[in-house]
C-alpha cells in the first residue's frame, strides 16, 4: 500500500478541509437515544409545526405510487406554477434541493479563488461555508451596534464599504437567521441600487411568508430594475415542506441560466414538485398558519417579558432570547426536560438561545420550563 493511501481525506482540496461543517438543530431521535425520553418537543430549526396544506398531502401520497420513475427534471410544472404565482418568467427560476443547495450553486456558478464575497456578522452560518468552499475570499462586515434598533441586524452601509472589484456576491438574510431582525424596504432598495453591476446580490427570503406582514414585500417588483439581484426563497417554513427539500431562485435569466448549468439533475424529487404544486394553489393554508404563528410570537415574546427575559426584534417564526452566561447550561436542562432548542454559540452568540415558534401547548410547556430555570438562577 503506498504512504498517501492511509489518508484519502487529505486528497481534499485546502479550502474544504479549513471548513467546520454546518450543524443543525438536534433531531428528536437523537434526544431520544441520549435521554430516554419520549415525551420531546423540537423548538431547534424553525420548522412549521402546522404542517403543510393538506392539497400537498395528498398530492403527495398520490405521487408515491410513481417513485419508481425518475421525476421531470426541469421541473416543468412547478416552475410554470411558481411563474404563475409570482409574476414572472419561467426563465429567471431555478429549483434546488432547498435553499440551502441555491446558495452552493451560486458560489460555485460565481466565485473563484480570485473573487470575494461579503456577508454580515450573525449571519446565516452557511454563506461564510459556501464562500470559503471555492476558495474565495469571505468578507465578514460589522453587525448593527448595541444601539440600533434592530441590534446584531446587517449594517447594510457596513457591507456596502466591504464591497471591492473583486466582490461577486453579497448575501443579506431578510430576516435573517439566527437574529429575526429586518431590514427597510427603502434602505434595502438603495442598497442594490448601489451595489456595483459586477456584484450579484443575493436576497435570501426563506421567512417570507411570515416577514411580508411586517412589511417585508416588494422585491420581486425590483428584478426588472435590478439585473444582479438574485431572490431565494424555500417551501421548508411557511408551506411546512422542510422534510421535502425545495427551494426556489427568481433572477436574471442570465443568472437562472449559468445556475441551471450546474444544477444536478433530478435535484427535486416527483413528490417534492407535486406537493409544491399543490401548496402553491392553497394560499389561505400558507397565510393562516403565517398569522396564526405571528399571533403565537407575539404571545411567547409577553411570556417572556412577564418573566424578565429578553430577546431580539423578530419579523420570523423564531426569536433570539438573550439567556446570559448560562446559555448553554439552560440549553442542557430544557433537553433534559424534553425541549430542543438552538444553542447559537457558532454564531458567535454565545449568551443566546434561537427558539422556534411551535403551537401553543408546546409554547406553553417552554414559557414555563424557562422561565423556572432562569428563576432558579
Amino acid at each position: 500500500m503506498g504512504s498517501g493511501a492511509a489518508h484519502p481525506g487529505k486528497l481534499a482540496s485546502q479550502a474544504v478541509l479549513a471548513l467546520s461543517p454546518y450543524v443543525p438543530g438536534k433531531p428528536i431521535s437523537e434526544l431520544q437515544r441520549e435521554y430516554g425520553l419520549q415525551d420531546i418537543i423540537k423548538l431547534a430549526s424553525n420548522e412549521n409545526p402546522w404542517g403543510p396544506s393538506p392539497r400537498a398531502l395528498q398530492a403527495m401520497r398520490q405521487a408515491v405510487d410513481e417513485v419508481w420513475l425518475y421525476p421531470d427534471g426541469s421541473a416543468h410544472e412547478l416552475k410554470q406554477a411558481l411563474a404563475q404565482a409570482l409574476r414572472v418568467n419561467t426563465t429567471q427560476v431555478t429549483l434546488g434541493n432547498g435553499s440551502n443547495e441555491l446558495l452552493l450553486l451560486l458560489a460555485e456558478a460565481f466565485l473563484t479563488n480570485a473573487h470575494s464575497a461579503v456577508c454580515s456578522q450573525y449571519g446565516f452560518a452557511i454563506y461564510p461555508l459556501v464562500i470559503r468552499a471555492t476558495g474565495a475570499r469571505c468578507i465578514e462586515a460589522p453587525a448593527l451596534p448595541a444601539s440600533a434598533r434592530m441590534l446584531h441586524g446587517h449594517d447594510l452601509a457596513a457591507m456596502a464599504a466591504a464591497i471591492s472589484a473583486d466582490t461577486r456576491l453579497v448575501f443579506i438574510a431578510n430576516p435573517n437567521n439566527p437574529t429575526g431582525t429586518w431590514l427597510d424596504n427603502g434602505a434595502l432598495r438603495s442598497f442594490i441600487a448601489t451595489a456595483p453591476a459586477h456584484t450579484l446580490v443575493v436576497l435570501d427570503e426563506a421567512y417570507y411568508e411570515y416577514a411580508r406582514h411586517a412589511g417585508c414585500e416588494g422585491s420581486i417588483g425590483w428584478l426588472q430594475e435590478f439585473p444582479n439581484l438574485v431572490i431565494l426563497r424555500t417551501m421548508s417554513k411557511g408551506y411546512g415542506l422542510a422534510g421535502m427539500r425545495i427551494g426556489y431562485a427568481i433572477s436574471h435569466p442570465e443568472v437562472a441560466d449559468a445556475l441551471n448549468r450546474i444544477r444536478p439533475a433530478f435535484n427535486v424529487s416527483n413528490v417534492a414538485q407535486a406537493g409544491a404544486i399543490a401548496a402553491l394553489a392553497d394560499s389561505a393554508h400558507v397565510n393562516q398558519v403565517a398569522l396564526r404563528t405571528i399571533a403565537e410570537r407575539e404571545r411567547v415574546q409577553a411570556g417572556l417579558t412577564a418573566a424578565g427575559i429578553r430577546y431580539l426584534p423578530s419579523a420570523a417564526n423564531f426569536l433570539l432570547v438573550e439567556i446570559g452566561a448560562r446559555a448553554l447550561e439552560v440549553y442542557e436542562q430544557l433537553l433534559r426536560g424534553g425541549i430542543i432548542v438552538r444553542p447559537t454559540v457558532g454564531y458567535g452568540l454565545a449568551q443566546h438561545l434561537r427558539i422556534s415558534i411551535g403551537l401553543p401547548e408546546h409554547n406553553d410547556r417552554l414559557l414555563a420550563q424557562l422561565t423556572q430555570l432562569m428563576r432558579a438562577a
